[in-house]
């Protein structure tokens, strides 16, 4: 085929694709993530957080390397340099331009200083399935002070939020540890050293992995690394067996307590690994009885087995802290759960570390089963601002990953999710009564409806099916018979498409006129607004 022929492609268009890791988001998606984080601003509000908004892009250096995945260009960042030739990035997270506000108006903000902040953050890591590079996060931040009870209040403000947002307790858990204990741990396995920074951090990252891995893919990453499924190696932290036991037995405390049995206060020994929150177990099946973890009981274990260490002893004693401020609330295990196997992927936190969890299983759009796990995490971070300021200022947050919660919900949610409605639309039958038509569109607009005029320039059944793909429950038709008897005809579209599936020749359509109604030009908003009330 010759260049010059006119049926030849133009290679020079650009291809219309999404970049790799991004993704479009459409209308019905776009108001459900509307409706969560105007619920989640409530929340938080009701907790006594202000707003505040930072750009996406920051200064490189201002950021900081805190990401896991360090091992991608700009360490798992997107970068590029302004005209001044200084680095600038798009945010990975909400935190650290906090951490620069705060550095940069410290001495006029109220201390503790109190803000919420929620929009897209960037992370230039590997996409997946669900995981995408652009995504949304509403977080809370308590800075400057080192109260242990601002810790609390954050397990209790993501249990509070999580039931907020329709999630049933039982169906969800936040899970509390502190990071203290794990760096006692690894002080005791004689990880600790100056040498030992990198490995520590492969530590951190392959335990922050359990929830994925299990017991035997974590392993492999605390020792000679881990091949994956689809051949790619992980490098391991390299430690030694008796290291890798050490550690293995911190993560997996609750594996070794005894489970209390909430009906009958009985015990019973059972492994069963990090992730059960209340459960039947084998004896329960037996008995009757409902079988729990026990916060007590884990900070018994903890300290019993790691509290000879000075700087786990902190850790042990700072959830046992949290522990009876959030139960003095009335939080109990079935909603705060004190899990050491937590540990949050980002480098910066330095003591007590949170993440919200759901508990429950839902099918997808194929029927198979799916489990969300963390929606969410945050801890304390009293090294951030330091980096600005040289200066220490606490400081704890926790963040909801609002995509990933909003796709939870979308398919907990699915049995009995309306249709979103679109607007009504008022149909053009006589193009020189363009003012008539608009101004129906307006009288409705002005009663609060969403409502439009047809734009385009096709016909009645272009129109009808213009009005279906809206999403539009009703059309207002008006035609020159209406117009001179000060009529309009109202068509029910939803209705309309349930009588018409029980209809079976078109002498019986003509017969049944599903769904229309013909009303006074003065009753449109009542009529309208009685037809919308059947499907809101």
């Amino acid at each position: 085929m010759s260049k010059t022929d006119p049926k030849a492609p133009d290679t020079n268009r650009p291809q219309a694709r999404v970049a790799k890791g991004f993704r479009d988001i459409e209308a019905a998606e776009l108001r459900q993530l509307e409706t969560m984080i105007a619920t989640i601003r409530g929340v938080y509000e009701r907790y006594g957080f202000e707003p505040l908004e930072t750009p996406v892009f920051e200064y490189t250096d201002a950021l900081g390397k805190f990401l896991p995945d360090q091992d991608r260009p700009n360490a798992g960042v997107f970068s590029l340099q302004d005209e001044d030739e200084q680095w600038m990035s798009l945010r990975y997270d909400l935190t650290a331009p906090l951490a620069r506000y705060v550095a940069a108006n410290f001495d006029r903000l109220p201390k503790p200083y109190r803000r919420y902040a929620t929009g897209s953050v960037y992370r230039n890591e590997k996409p997946g399935p669900g995981r995408y590079r652009q995504f949304t996060q509403f977080d809370a931040d308590t800075v400057g002070t080192d109260n242990i009870a601002a810790d609390a209040e954050m397990c209790m403000l993501a249990a509070d939020t999580l039931e907020a947002l329709g999630i049933k307790r039982g169906d969800y858990v936040v899970k509390v540890n502190n990071r203290k204990i794990l760096d006692g741990v690894m002080d005791t396995a004689g990880v600790s050293g100056p040498d030992d920074i990198q490995r520590r951090l492969t530590v951190l990252r392959a335990i922050d992995k359990f929830d994925r891995l299990g017991e035997d893919g974590v392993r492999l990453l605390l020792g000679p690394g881990r091949k994956d499924e689809s051949g790619d190696f992980t490098k391991g932290a390299g430690l030694g067996d008796q290291q890798t036991e050490l550690v293995l037995r911190y993560v997996m405390t609750q594996s070794y307590l005894p489970l209390q049995d909430i009906t009958s206060d009985t015990t019973e020994q059972n492994r069963i690994g990090n992730r059960a929150v209340e459960l039947q177990s084998i004896a329960g099946d037996k008995t009757g009885g409902v079988f729990k973890q026990n916060n007590a009981l884990t900070l018994e274990y903890l300290e019993s087995q790691f509290g000879n260490n000075p700087l786990a002893a902190q850790g042990i004693e700072e959830l046992r802290a949290i522990n009876k401020l959030i139960a003095a609330s009335g939080f109990e295990e079935d909603r705060v759960l004190i899990d050491p196997s937590v540990v949050r992927g980002l480098e910066y936190y330095t003591g007590p570390v949170f993440e919200a969890e759901l508990t429950f299983t839902v099918n997808d759009e194929h029927g198979h089963p799916v489990r969300f796990g963390s929606v969410g995490g945050g801890g304390r971070y009293d090294d951030l601002v330091a980096r600005f300021t040289g200066q220490k200022v606490p400081a704890t947050g926790f963040s909801i990953g609002v995509s990933r919660l909003a796709a939870a919900l979308a398919l907990l949610n699915k049995d009995q999710a309306k249709p979103t409605l679109g607007p009504v639309v008022v149909l053009v039958m006589d193009k020189g009564e363009l003012p008539r038509y608009q101004a129906l569109a307006q009288t409705l607009r002005q009663a609060g409806i969403r409502a439009e005029m047809y734009l385009g320039t096709a016909g009645m059944k272009p129109q009808m099916k213009y009005a279906d793909k809206r999403g539009a429950a009703v059309v207002v038709i008006q035609g020159s018979n209406e117009r001179e008897k000060g009529e309009l005809v109202l068509k029910d579209l939803i209705e309309g498409e349930k009588a018409a599936a029980a209809i079976k020749d078109n002498k019986e359509w003509k017969a049944a006129r599903p769904a229309q109604i013909t009303i006074p030009e003065t009753d449109l908003v009542a009529e309208v607004r009685k037809i919308l009330a059947l499907y809101e």
